[in-house]
């Protein structure tokens, strides 16, 4: 081989060899912003956002967070922050509107009877849900209200397939849960929230069943000064309203659980209305700054003003002593499982200065986002037996 032949070999390696360098330098110099080559003459995370509200909310003056350190003092608290949480999701009706309840169907299946209703909660806004006996046991019936996470709403607890067909299997995510409270043997009345399954608008419902319309609703609710946490809860306590006028319903022994923006549902209602005597929290408990503020969340989550006197473990804190189980999955990418720990420690304080340190616990299982009810479940039927 000559030196020319050797040559053309090193200039023909070398022009294969440069598109390859070309690609890797073209992919180390992605042009990812407007900072891109001005790194060293900027403070690049003064750019960040999310940085900046998380400094603002370690910074937020939280006035009423929980200090106790005796059951007076926890008391004197909870009357002060319970009104204010009211005030912040935007306050209720004045007046309660008729209900004017009505039932439009009834199936019987081996372990309960299910049945399908509708009513009132404020003038012109109807309210559907499904109320499952158990056939085992006695009435009158404690009874736990089950409020779905997102998804496909109300049927995802009730046994129902998305083709409107009974099903057995009880599928991932939320496992119909209401299904399993009657087999646990209290009588379970799912609601559907507003803004999921049949409580969208007509143009949503014609393209699926999963997608909601928290967006413009709780847009709007915001633009209007109230919140959707505000009118879900408000359902929430007029559906204490309806089981008060069940005679196989024991309104005195009356629980309330949800996954998810179900369990946000379940903490604000049993915060705020005594009635509630045992609540079930599923993936939600943990802090508004390691959830709604660091990943992106439905705008059905938000509260407006509420960092400026409480964290989400002082909302829970609220329900103290009355029982509260709390459930985390280990792999949940949404409520981190740390920031889940971490705040049901804080309501632990709280039951512990009210000396109802058996009336809390909570599961961290090994999930994802999703129901267990492992423990949660006989919890509840302990505490409404």
């Amino acid at each position: 081989m000559t030196r020319r032949d050797l040559g053309r070999l090193t200039a023909a390696a070398a022009a294969l060899a440069a598109p390859r360098k070309g690609k890797a330098q073209n992919l180390a110099a992605k042009y990812t912003s407007a900072l891109n080559g001005i790194e060293s003459k900027v403070d690049v995370a003064s750019f960040d956002p999310i940085a900046y509200t998380l400094k603002l909310h370690d910074e937020a003056p939280l006035k009423l967070t929980f200090k106790a350190t005796n059951r007076r003092d926890a008391e004197s608290w909870q009357k002060q922050l319970r009104p204010k949480i009211v005030e912040l999701m935007g306050g209720f009706p004045a007046a309660k509107t008729p209900l004017g309840a009505q039932t439009v169907e009834v199936k019987e299946y081996p372990n309960y009877r299910r049945e399908k209703f509708v009513f009132q909660s404020r003038p012109g806004v109807g309210v559907l849900g499904y109320l499952l006996t158990p056939k085992a046991g006695k009435p009158p019936y404690a009874a736990v209200i089950c409020i779905p996470g997102h998804g496909r709403g109300v049927d995802d607890l009730v046994g129902i397939d998305p083709q409107g067909q009974d099903r057995t299997v009880k599928v991932a995510y939320q496992y119909d849960y209401a299904v399993q409270v009657a087999e646990h043997g209290m009588a379970a009345v799912a609601i559907e929230p507003m803004s999921f399954g049949c409580r969208r608008d007509a143009k949503t419902i014609a393209r699926n069943l999963e997608t909601s319309v928290c967006q413009p609703t709780a847009g709007s609710a915001l633009l209007l000064g109230q919140t959707i946490i505000g009118w879900r809860v408000h359902e929430i306590m007029r559906t204490i309203d309806w089981i008060a006028a069940r005679p196989e319903l024991d309104v005195k022994r009356v629980g309330c659980m949800g996954c998810s923006g179900g369990g946000m549902a379940t903490v604000f209602a049993a915060a705020v209305d005594q009635r509630i005597k045992a609540s079930l929290v599923s993936c939600y408990l943990n802090t508004f700054r390691d959830s709604v503020m660091s990943i992106s969340h439905c705008i059905d989550n938000y509260v407006p003003g509420i960092l400026n006197w409480a964290e989400m473990y002082d909302v829970a804190g609220l329900i103290a002593p009355r029982a509260m189980w709390s459930e985390a999955g280990e792999r949940d990418n949404i409520f981190p499982v740390a920031a889940s720990r971490a705040s049901f420690a804080k309501v632990k304080t709280v039951y512990d200065v009210f000396g109802a340190g058996e009336m809390t616990g909570q599961e961290v299982f090994d999930g994802p986002h999703g129901f267990s009810g492992k423990i949660g479940l006989p919890f509840l039927a302990k505490h409404l037996g």
